[in-house]
Order: structure tokens, then C-alpha cells, then sequence
């Protein structure tokens, strides 16, 4: 990972907790140290936690359509609050609402000034006026046309 894409993450990360924070009553941190702290520990259990929560949690996120991912992010939330001193989180209910909005918070920003991933290339040459050729195992060749069906 990039330097330039860790600080994207990390500037992601404390505006999601500074947004959660100022938009719920029980999450709520004393002094920017204390912000920077947690930032710092949610990347930190994002990269080394939660692929061993998920890996675990597998057949109960099939189940819950996805949703205990949200539970993770939400219990990865708990466990920064109880080890920085300076920022707390009330209950598991202002848990899944902070995990909620830092979540919303990234998928935006990623919407907004992500790269596209999906491309798509073609090499058509239009000079070429010749039908693509199938071989079969038999050796004999037969042109395609746009009414064969292939079955698999």
C-alpha cells in the first residue's frame, strides 16, 4: 500500500469518527490526540483483524445477507473505544451508528474520488470482413454465425 493511499484511509477514517461523533451523544473523544490515536488503532485492527473476524464470522455473514460485517466493524469500534483513553463510545447501539457513518463516510469519498476499477478493452479491426472460426475436436472447422447456440 502507497503512503498517498494510507493517508487517504487515515484522513477517511477521523472524519468518519469526528462526523459520528458530533452527530451521536455517546461517541465522543477529549482532545485530537485522542482522535488521532483512534484512527490510528482502526487501521491497524482493519489491517490485521477484521480479515481473521471475517474469515471466522464467514457462514454468519452469508446468513445475515452481509450484515454482520457491519457487526464487526461495529465490535472493531468497542474494542478502540475501551483501549484509548479519551474517546468513548456509550453502547453497542452508538457502535453500529459510528461503524454506520465511518462506513458511509469512506464509501462516499470512494464514490466521489475513487478510481474506476472496471475496464473494458476491445481489439475489433473493422478491415476484417472474415467470420470467427470455432475448431472442433474432430478437426473441422466451422464459421460462427449470429444465430448458433452454444451449449455448455
Amino acid at each position: 500500500m502507497e503512503l498517498k493511499q494510507i493517508l487517504k484511509s487515515w484522513l477517511l477514517i477521523a472524519m468518519g469518527v469526528l462526523i459520528a461523533s458530533n452527530m451521536f451523544e455517546g461517541i465522543w473523544y477529549t482532545d485530537t490526540g485522542a482522535l488521532l490515536v483512534v484512527v490510528f488503532l482502526l487501521s491497524l485492527s482493519n489491517v490485521l483483524l477484521k480479515p481473521l473476524l471475517l474469515l471466522f464470522a464467514f457462514p454468519f455473514i452469508i446468513l445475515s445477507f452481509g450484515l454482520g460485517i457491519w457487526l464487526i466493524n461495529a465490535l472493531l469500534f468497542l474494542l478502540v473505544a475501551n483501549l484509548v483513553n479519551g474517546f468513548t463510545v456509550d453502547s453497542l447501539g452508538y457502535a453500529l451508528a459510528g461503524a454506520f457513518v465511518v462506513s458511509l463516510t469512506g464509501a462516499c469519498a470512494n464514490i466521489l474520488f475513487g478510481k474506476h476499477v472496471l475496464q473494458v478493452h476491445t481489439n475489433y479491426n473493422k478491415s476484417s470482413r472474415e467470420e470467427p472460426k470455432v475448431s472442433r475436436t474432430r478437426g473441422s472447422e466451422k464459421s460462427l454465425n449470429d444465430d448458433d447456440v452454444i451449449d455448455i
